[in-house]
């Protein structure tokens, strides 16, 4: 089985190896594909990665090329994990929305808008070339913002699903403060991807949420950072990315008060990057944990053993939404749990959503349309209007003029813009 990863040369990469290598009897992979445009990073990753399979005794091949075609042929499922415009192209997006004092952020607010005009064209290009090499593999994206990029995707008619970190995250911090098996933990998960909430925890089929909120509220607010009280009143446990929307102005100060995202995650690429041309280096960086995207591993190959083996299992994942949530238009794609098997995923129903969440997810779905026809037909315009709808926006002013900025700080990566 052959299983191709486009940004292979990611320095996160190694985590995901180091998942397929632990978890090989759920996914008996024969070769992974890296496969990335830069060559020195191409042949760092794909060293440490063989130097990582023989070290646990994994029987597959790593194959390293700048083809997407050749990556792909013949395989079974193709994940997706690039960033066009690499850390310099996210540095912009956090701290160029702060001048106008709006949240920087990389899929939040403008900075994920800016990273959607520069990611769709791209994707949907990669997606058909890997169809026409692989027509019948499965497409796993965790390109950010993945909400957008997925419904891209499945507009274009691939078989895709999208895939996030988040909901297992909270798996394994619930079974973990619970003192159980993650297996025994299932979320009561409901949103659009980077704007969802954990209404239910159920512990063998048990609701333990309201037991959690009460005896480790301040424990999991500290890990959301928003307030206690906010969280019990709420009744919910809302992802980190809330934080954005419910404390909005906090967020901004702290920001600007600190080095960005992208510049502490260049720094640590550097190290990394040394540590995989070490050669005897055969295990995981500790420093590779402060990267980011933890569980996405172990949520990546038990999506692709799902698919794969007809297991017909929950998980979390990103798709179509087709009157799940009656509010939304059906090809908007929400985050929410679905069972998998052969055919893909089909979401299990929800239950009715609470106006104080549904009017915020509703608002953002509105936004991601438009994101997506901005980055699809190009246009100052069309970036301004979606700008217009986001909620952290939505001003006539500050859309005009951030579309502005957007536009011209990624000029190099906008065809449109450059025509």
């Amino acid at each position: 089985m052959k299983l191709a990863v486009v940004g292979g040369g990611s320095t996160y990469t190694p985590e995901l190896i180091d998942g397929f290598a632990r978890l090989r009897d759920e996914l008996p992979l024969t070769e992974i594909a890296l496969v990335d445009p830069d060559v020195h990073r191409l042949e760092l990753v794909g060293g440490m990665a063989r130097r990582m399979l023989a070290h646990a005794g994994h029987p597959a091949r790593v194959t390293t090329t700048t083809s997407v075609e050749e990556g792909a042929a013949g395989a079974t499922a193709v994940l997706l994990q690039l960033r066009v415009g690499g850390q310099a192209a996210r540095d912009v997006d956090e701290t160029l929305p702060l001048e106008c004092g709006c949240v920087g952020q990389e899929t939040t607010g403008a900075g994920g808008l800016a990273k959607a005009l520069r990611t769709v064209p791209v994707v949907l290009d990669i997606a058909e070339r890997i169809r026409a090499q692989a027509p019948g593999a499965w497409i796993v994206d965790f390109t950010n913002p993945v909400g957008i990029v997925t419904r891209a995707l499945l507009e274009a008619g691939h078989r895709a699903i999208g895939l996030c970190n988040v909901a297992i995250g909270f798996q394994r911090r619930f079974a973990a403060t619970l003192g159980v098996a993650p297996e025994r933990i299932s979320l009561g998960h409901v949103g659009l991807n980077h704007l969802t909430w954990e209404r239910a925890v159920h512990l063998d089929g048990v609701d333990v949420l309201p037991r959690l909120l009460a005896e480790h509220g301040d424990e999991i607010a500290d890990d959301i950072g928003l307030p206690a009280a906010l969280i019990r009143h709420l009744g919910v446990v809302p992802s980190y990315y809330l934080r954005y929307f419910y404390a909005h102005d906090l967020v901004v100060e702290e920001q600007r008060a600190k080095p960005s995202r992208a510049a502490e995650v260049a720094a640590m690429e550097t190290a990394l990057l040394e540590m995989y041309a070490d050669p005897a280096v055969n295990t995981k960086p500790e420093l590779l944990g402060k990267r980011g995207g933890a569980f996405y591993s172990e949520a990546a190959v038990a999506l692709i053993a799902s698919l794969l083996g007809d297991r017909g299992d929950t998980q979390v994942v990103n798709l179509r939404n087709d009157g799940t949530l009656p509010f939304l238009p059906d090809e908007a794609v929400i985050e929410v749990p679905a069972r998998i098997s052969a055919t893909g995923a089909e979401a299990l129903p929800v239950e009715k959503v609470e106006p104080l969440f549904a009017g915020l997810i509703a608002h953002v779905t509105a936004y991601e349309t438009l994101a997506l026809d901005a980055a699809l037909r190009g246009g100052e315009r069309r970036v301004a209007d979606a700008l217009l709808a986001h909620p952290l926006i939505g001003q006539a002013a500050l859309s005009d003029d951030l579309a502005r900025r957007l536009v011209e700080a990624n000029r190099a990566h906008l065809p449109w813009a450059t025509a």
